[in-house]
């Protein structure tokens, strides 16, 4: 039996690599070897991803979500590099992990985008999940040479707090991308303002409050009204465009440098070269730590699941919300929760044990389908 362990991470517990190493450790106590392809979907993770399927990965040193100095992490092959906001200026970069929904800035991600080029690449992947701040990509424009300017001719800091203080901006230094591919991988359709813009719908998990959720909407909307004013007259339509609403407002700045979005799960499988390990293999191991009803909306699991086909795939989740009846095109499911009651988003030991145990039991019912079958 050849079997491809293909998991995204379980966020809070353990990375893809984790998960696909654990798993693999209880197939071959049950005598079945298997490949690893851990996974990403322009998430978090996704450099760590990219550097398991083979990237070479690449350290550098940016401004955190606060200004703090602290290490990134690029991954780079060939003429492409991946870089992405969690490991530069993510949440988890917050000092005491104490959320800061107004003065938390993009700036770390401009800067890694400035190192990347440094390489002279064809293509530049943004990997936006995992994001502390909604300034519409201020920091990140900051960080390639535009100058934010409030009515008093000071140079404004990024923030999401600076939005509304924005009374020009100042381009003529700006970096151009003519020939970079800048891609954002992402499956995010929010736009960048409104009801369901950045501020509205993912602004409370940043920690924004009802009040400061308006402050920052209306600070987007003035972000864009002197965009437009600054030659930038497409600045409205995309911001109305579906995927502007990322990471904060990132998406946005990132079609504001002429970036291209696409599918963040569909991208990532073509990255990692997923059909070629997937081309003679008997069965594939898929997992994340949540399925639910988000999953059949553009989630990795479900993508391995339709390109692996006719391959029956089997999904390893922390939890599983989807009825059983309705498998998304899954051979079968394994769910931790139906494991233990504690809770193992936030304990990597019990989550480790239970996938070793999950992954010999897939190996001897495997084992025993085939040997039934001969």
């Amino acid at each position: 039996m050849r079997v491809l362990i293909a998991p995204d991470k379980f966020k809070g517990s353990l990375t893809a690599a984790e998960v696909a190493g654990w798993l693999a450790l209880g197939l071959a106590r049950s005598g079945v070897d298997s490949v690893r392809l851990p996974l990403a979907d322009g998430g978090d993770g996704s450099v760590a991803a990219a550097v398991a399927a083979g990237f070479a990965g690449r350290s550098y040193t940016v401004a955190g979500a606060m200004g703090t100095p602290r290490r990134g992490r690029m991954a780079v092959r060939g003429d492409t590099v991946v870089v992405e906001v969690a490991n530069t200026c993510g949440l988890a970069t917050l000092p005491g992990a104490r959320k800061q929904p107004l003065d938390a800035s993009s700036l770390g991600l401009g800067q890694a985008v400035r190192q990347a080029l440094r390489l002279s690449p064809r293509r530049v992947v943004l990997a936006l999940g995992g994001s502390a701040s909604t300034d519409g990509g201020m920091g990140l424009l900051t960080a390639l040479g535009f100058r934010f300017i409030d009515g008093s001719g000071r140079i404004l800091p990024p923030s999401g707090r600076a939005l509304l203080d924005i009374a020009a901006i100042d381009t003529s230094a700006a970096v151009r991308l003519p020939a970079v591919d800048l891609v954002v991988a992402c499956d995010v359709t929010n736009p960048l303002t409104g009801p369901e813009g950045a501020a509205a719908v993912y602004g409370p998990q940043k920690g924004a409050d009802p009040a400061e959720v308006r402050l920052l909407d209306r600070g987007l909307r003035r972000m864009v009204e002197m965009l437009s004013r600054s030659g930038f007259p497409e600045a409205a339509d995309l911001a109305a465009t579906p995927g502007a609403g990322s990471a904060g407002g990132l998406g946005f700045a990132a079609l504001l440098l002429g970036a291209r979005m696409t599918s963040g799960a569909e991208f990532f499988l073509d990255l990692l070269d997923f059909d070629r390990h997937c081309a003679d293999v008997d069965l594939v191991i898929t997992g994340e730590g949540s399925l639910d009803a988000q999953t059949e909306h553009g989630k990795l699991a479900v993508a391995v699941a339709r390109r692996a086909k006719p391959i029956p795939v089997i999904a390893v989740a922390g939890r599983n919300e989807i009825p059983r009846t309705r498998r998304t095109g899954f051979a079968d499911v394994y769910a931790l929760t139906d494991y233990t009651d504690r809770d193992t988003a936030r304990d990597p030991t019990l989550t480790a044990d239970l996938l070793v145990r999950i992954g010999c039991q897939i190996g001897h019912s495997r084992l025993l389908e085939s040997t039934r079958a001969q």
